[in-house]
């Protein structure tokens, strides 16, 4: 893979269903977090809508984004509610 560095844009690679989040949507990487035993890298992203407001910010790990890839298109949905 890729090497991911800050503030790239990335695809998610899998639902985040707690935060309304589906595989594709596009987030920017904001942070990265060593893991306190020693484990996998922590990722702090940042989720915008499409027109660049600030929703949210989720935790991740590397096997959850992929970097984006100049043969994509992006697309847009509505956001699903959570509670």
């Amino acid at each position: 893979m890729n090497q991911i560095s800050l503030y790239d844009r990335v695809a998610l690679t899998r639902d985040f269903v707690e935060h309304g989040l589906k595989r594709g949507d596009i987030a920017t990487l904001v942070d990265k977090v060593p893991h306190p035993a020693g484990g996998p890298e922590g990722l702090v992203l940042e989720i915008t809508n499409a027109i660049g407001d600030s929703l949210q910010v989720i935790t991740a790990s590397l096997v959850d984004v992929e970097p984006l890839n100049a043969n994509e298109v992006l697309a847009v949905r509505q956001l699903i509610e959570t509670s």
